[in-house]
């Protein structure tokens, strides 16, 4: 690879990182061709783009980002594939899942909307994050459960102002 090449990589990989918000890192080494279609298979079905990386265009790429990946380039050692995703828990529940029937892929860490995570042992933590999607809908979920309180009060007073007041008053105490 000629230097003019490796500098337009390097560039590519920093654009990359600046249009994403959800990155992690995986070592995918040792998965057999089959094992990897499904691997590849299962990140295009869940929206989730995977590109294996030489180590050393991705360190500069992320020395060149206005992200701070803090400790994440020390994890770039031996085989390292980059999973970009708008979902930041996508790529670790295709993780996960995957492991069910094999040792790989090894999460070597994540990058999510700042908050930086190194490590396998991270990988159920990644699990449990929500999307903004789920948790619009939790807020949404908290906002009607009152209102839906105050109906049902005025339902079961039976629609008469002091049955209505006492129900409410009851609510407060």
């Amino acid at each position: 690879m000629t230097r003019e090449e490796k500098s337009q990589v390097i560039e590519d990989l920093t654009a990359q990182l600046a249009d994403n918000t959800n990155i992690y890192l995986a070592d995918i080494s040792g998965l057999d061709a089959a094992s990897t279609s499904n691997l590849r298979r299962a990140c295009f079905k869940a929206n989730v783009t995977l590109a294996v990386v030489k180590n050393t265009l991705l360190a500069k790429a992320m020395e060149a980002s206005d992200k701070d990946f803090g400790e994440l380039p020390s994890t770039l050692k031996g085989n390292t594939s980059v999973m970009y995703s708008e979902t930041g828990n996508a790529p670790a529940k295709i993780i996960q899942n995957f492991r069910k029937k094999s040792d790989k892929p090894l999460l070597k860490g994540a990058f999510i909307e700042e908050a930086i995570y190194i490590g396998d042992a991270q990988l159920d933590a990644l699990v449990d994050i929500k999307s903004k999607e789920e948790v619009i809908g939790d807020i949404i979920g908290l906002l009607q459960s009152p209102a839906k309180n105050v109906i049902s009060a005025l339902k079961s007073s039976g629609g008469k102002l002091a049955g209505i007041i006492k129900t409410l008053s009851e609510k407060e105490g």
